[in-house]
Order: structure tokens, then C-alpha cells, then sequence
């Protein structure tokens, strides 16, 4: 019934379109589930009808959220997401027969990002903050990055930067990029890591190495490598619901996986320590990198600080 309710909610029904929901079906599922499944709890006189405790931890779990965010307004858009976690219930079922995950529902609410580029939303929809955050569009802007382009949203190619003549050409660190390429040519162990006080030039060795790749001035192992370098900022930005931090830097950490020669470069890197970790938990960006590191699948590159390092 409360779905059946949001599919005529102003707020919803954009969300629920943006993730190419069928509305009618839905609304037909819904009813042919309530008149066959339902029909028991008809009544001859007038009651007043209770709310279930599914119903109950919805709402409880829509008005956190947004006393948490510190809106004052629960919208049918807070409420559909909201609604996910009920995932035994029969409203997430026939969402999830087309094809729509919470994560859907996110990416369009937090960052005008829909399942079909025609439908980016261009305005912010109800139940989301007002500024708008890295990766959405504002009017008179470009569209956002294409659903699934992590990298493109939360890197940068200095490889890209380096053939536009972003990068400036590096004097005085020979001895430091020629250590850094027979690192990255290890077959294990292949992780360097810059230590040095702050303004030395930590970052623009980096920078130098990608231009030196793509002045074809490295071995033959690093010829196709393509260093990104990862933006901490745009990555933890916007991450209001629990897991939206975790599914951005999984999603990264793939893509790179799969990108032949990628390297990650992660500048002041201690910051990844505790970024991204919810109250009392554990998990951080450090230890979602862990397992790709450790395998040798992703090689990474970071800098840092001698205080830093010592603590």
C-alpha cells in the first residue's frame, strides 16, 4: 500500500521514472497483489487501519535520515529509498522485477544521475541537499559522468593531463622517478611511496612520471600504464546514505582492475586512513584497497608526510 501510494507522489514518481521503472505495471502488479493476497482484511464495517511494523520502520528509518541530513522535510523520495531495506517485503520484490536497486535511487537523488542519460535531472529533487556536489549537473552545464564511469568521476588521468601540456616538465628528480619505475616494475611489491615534508614536490613526481610515459621514456613493462589520480574530495562528497562511500571506491578499484596498465596515484595518502568509515565501524578506504594491493591486481602510488608516516 505505501508503494502503491508513492507511485502517485510528485518526488517518487520522478525517482521511480529516472530508474525506468514501469509505472503502470508496477501499479498493476500492485493491485493484482492486494485484491488476490489481501482481500481477507476487507471489512464490512469502518476501522481505523493500523500501520504494520514494516510500515513503522520505514518511516522511522525516512525521518532519521533526514533529521540526520539536517533537513527539515521527509519527501516520498526519502521514503522510497527508505523502503529498500524492507527487502523481504512484496514492494521491493516487484521493484527489483525491474530491474531498480537502491543504489538507483541514490545516484538520481543525491546527484541528478539516472539509468538513461535523456533523463539526467537537471534540477534537485526534493529530499536531496541544496548545493549541488561533485558529478551532477546544474542548469547550463554539461551533463555529469555516465553511470558505471567511476573513474572518470572520481580521478583524474594525468596522462591526459600531461598530453594537453597541463604538466610541466620535472627538473631535479631523476634519481626519484627512475626508483619509481623500477618499483612499478616489480611483479609483487610494486607499491612506491613518496615520504617527504609538504610543498617538496611529492605530487609533481607523479605528474612527471605520467609525462615521461607519455613521452614513451620508461620500459617496455610501463609503455601502456596510465596513471589516475584518485579525488578524495569528489569521492566522499555527497555520501549521505551508509554504503554510498563503499559502492564509489568499489567501483573504482574494479574499473582499474580492469584498465590495462592503470596506476593509482593517492595523494597525502594517511587520509585514506578512516575515510569514509561510519561510527563504530571498521571499514575505511584503506582496507576496501587492502585486498587489491595485497594481490598484486592494482599497483598504487602515494605520497605523504614524515609526521604522517610516523604515526
Amino acid at each position: 500500500h505505501l508503494l502503491l501510494s508513492l507511485t502517485e507522489d510528485q518526488d517518487a514518481l520522478a525517482v521511480l521514472k529516472a530508474c525506468r521503472v514501469d509505472i503502470d505495471r508496477l501499479r498493476s502488479d500492485l493491485l493484482e497483489f492486494a485484491n488476490s493476497e489481501l482481500s481477507g482484511l476487507i471489512s464490512a464495517r469502518l476501522v481505523d487501519p493500523k500501520p504494520t511494523a514494516g510500515f513503522q520502520r520505514v518511516i522511522q528509518r525516512a525521518a532519521i535520515h533526514v533529521q540526520s541530513s539536517g533537513r527539515e522535510e521527509v519527501t516520498g523520495a526519502n521514503v522510497l529509498v527508505a523502503l529498500f531495506s524492507e527487502r523481504e517485503s512484496h514492494a521491493v520484490y516487484y521493484l527489483q522485477l525491474q530491474d531498480m536497486t537502491r543504489l538507483d535511487a541514490v545516484n538520481y537523488i543525491s546527484h541528478g544521475i539516472a539509468k538513461a542519460s535523456e533523463l539526467n535531472e537537471r534540477r534537485i529533487p526534493r529530499g536531496a541537499d541544496e548545493e549541488p556536489v561533485a558529478g551532477m549537473s546544474t542548469e547550463g552545464e554539461e551533463s555529469g559522468p555516465a553511470e558505471g564511469e567511476a573513474l572518470k568521476a572520481y580521478c583524474v588521468n594525468l596522462n591526459v593531463k600531461a598530453q594537453s601540456g597541463k604538466i610541466d616538465p620535472l627538473i631535479g628528480r631523476q634519481s626519484e622517478i627512475d626508483r619509481t619505475i623500477q618499483v612499478l616494475c616489480r611483479r609483487t611489491k610494486n607499491n612506491p611511496l613518496y615520504v617527504g615534508d609538504p610543498g617538496v614536490g611529492k605530487t609533481a613526481i607523479a605528474e612527471g612520471l605520467a609525462r615521461r610515459i607519455n613521452d614513451g621514456d620508461v620500459p617496455e613493462v610501463l609503455e601502456n600504464a596510465t596513471i589516475f589520480a584518485l579525488d578524495m574530495g569528489a569521492l566522499l562528497a555527497g555520501t549521505r546514505y551508509r554504503g554510498d562511500f563503499e559502492e564509489r571506491l568499489k567501483a573504482v578499484v574494479k574499473e582499474l582492475e580492469e584498465y590495462e596498465g592503470a596506476v593509482l596515484f593517492i595523494d597525502e595518502i594517511h587520509t585514506v586512513i578512516g575515510a569514509g568509515a561510519t561510527s563504530g565501524g571498521a571499514m575505511d578506504a584503506s582496507n576496501l584497497l587492502k585486498p587489491a594491493l595485497a594481490s598484486g591486481s592494482l599497483r598504487c602510488i602515494g605520497s605523504t608526510t614524515y609526521k604522517e608516516f610516523r604515526g
